[in-house]
């Protein structure tokens, strides 16, 4: 295509070789008489889409090159075949993309925040070593009333101790924990 926007013969195989073939000359013919108003027909059904525009008639003129021994030139015009095929030629293109799926990118998923899991694990793995770190009466008081959910009278139950020393146990034992996780670096 020239820089005007004209499109060339040379972009639909034309040469400027004196002494060419009757198909050739044929060719060129229906090139300059047929291309422009061909493509001003195939940007309409396009959309304006230019390139795609460029693309179908070069595709129409090549069919056409291809059955040159089937076109009848003798007729008033080969226009109304060579508008049929480009319609065609842009239906395909049209079925063939509503056919598959559109194609994104994934551009689009790497803005989307994701949870970042690793922070929680790190934080769950410190609490447990700190849980360690605790006597095992401090231990089973925190596990029973906090990580279970429990009231001091229910833990007094299941533990077999009174309510006051769920209650006293589980102030030590947190002061005892925020002291260990105070070590690891974890602050509240």
């Amino acid at each position: 295509m020239r820089e005007d926007g004209a499109v060339t013969e040379e972009r639909f195989g034309g040469r400027a070789e004196s002494g060419a073939g009757p198909d050739e000359e044929l060719m060129r013919a229906l090139y300059r008489e047929h291309a422009g108003p061909l493509l001003g027909f195939v940007s309409r059904l396009v959309a304006g889409d230019r390139q795609r525009a460029e693309d179908v008639v070069q595709e129409t003129l090549l069919r056409a090159w291809r059955h040159i021994d089937r076109l009848d030139t003798s007729g008033p015009s080969v226009r109304p075949w060579l508008v049929t095929v480009a319609r065609r030629i842009v239906i395909d293109g049209h079925r063939g993309s509503q056919a598959r799926p559109h194609e994104v990118s994934d551009a689009p998923l790497e803005l989307l925040p994701a949870a970042d899991e690793l922070d929680r694990a790190l934080r769950l793995m410190t609490i447990s070593e700190a849980l360690d770190d605790l006597t095992p009466a401090h231990r089973e008081v925190l596990v029973e009333t906090y990580l279970r959910g429990s009231t001091a009278a229910e833990a007094a139950e299941r533990l077999g101790i009174p309510a006051g020393t769920v209650r006293s146990r589980a102030h030590y034992a947190l002061r005892a924990l925020r002291l260990a996780l105070e070590e690891r670096g974890v602050t509240s």
